[in-house]
């Protein structure tokens, strides 16, 4: 049953969130999460920032898109030639964050990033519209380009190209996994006294609860 995101907001912040009704696997627990998160019908659910850091020490921040996730880690797929493929490529650690604002939670992720297999990859390209496989193609990422038109001739191009049959998956693109070792939930509380639990995994592969001050 679905709730508009104000009563799930409302009803969120007055239950709280207690250490007994975690889930013992942050994972299981994200999927709730992320579940209620969709069934709100908030923008985006699967909106997620991406902090990466360069050779400087100077952090970068965008956002991204949550297309997979399971028990290995979260997946999201870009160019490989990009700024942020570039800087995960110096530092593979990197956080990432679901801001669900509308509904006074967040989840805040800290891992390590690495590629995927390319026929995951593939598998989930050949998912995707048309229009987004194209762009893949098209847009060179993140370099500095004169104008929208030369973007715009760009894709003209490769549509003739690949006019006929599929459009085939581009070698500078796929996806990172983000394989966690620290996840914490936020549930937002009247007077900013929030609920906070950070999971931490061990060097057995377990993981333990901790409850943070706000």
């Amino acid at each position: 049953m679905t709730t508009t995101p104000e009563i799930f907001r409302d009803r969120a912040m007055a239950q709280g969130l207690s250490h007994e009704e975690l889930d013992a696997d942050p994972l299981r627990q994200f999927q709730t999460w992320f579940e209620a998160a969709i069934a709100t019908g908030i923008p985006e659910p699967n909106g997620m920032s991406l902090a990466t850091v360069d050779e400087t020490g100077q952090p970068w921040l965008r956002t991204v898109l949550l297309k997979l996730y399971d028990q290995r880690g979260f997946v999201f797929f870009t160019n490989y030639e990009s700024r942020k493929s570039r800087q995960i490529g110096g530092n593979p650690q990197v956080a990432l964050l679901f801001p669900w604002v509308a509904l006074a939670r967040q989840v805040k992720i800290n891992g390590r990033a690495e590629r995927i297999a390319t026929r995951e990859s593939l598998a989930y390209f050949l998912t995707r519209p048309r229009g987004s496989q194209i762009g893949a193609w098209a847009s060179p990422q993140s370099q500095v380009i004169q104008s929208r038109s030369l973007l715009d001739e760009k894709v003209e191009q490769v549509k003739r190209k690949f006019a006929q049959g599929e459009i085939p998956l581009p070698d500078f693109w796929g996806g990172y996994r983000v394989v966690p070792h620290r996840i914490e939930f936020w549930q937002g509380r009247d007077s900013r006294l929030h609920d906070r639990f950070a999971y931490s995994q061990e060097a057995d592969g377990s993981w333990s609860i901790a409850r943070l001050a706000p």
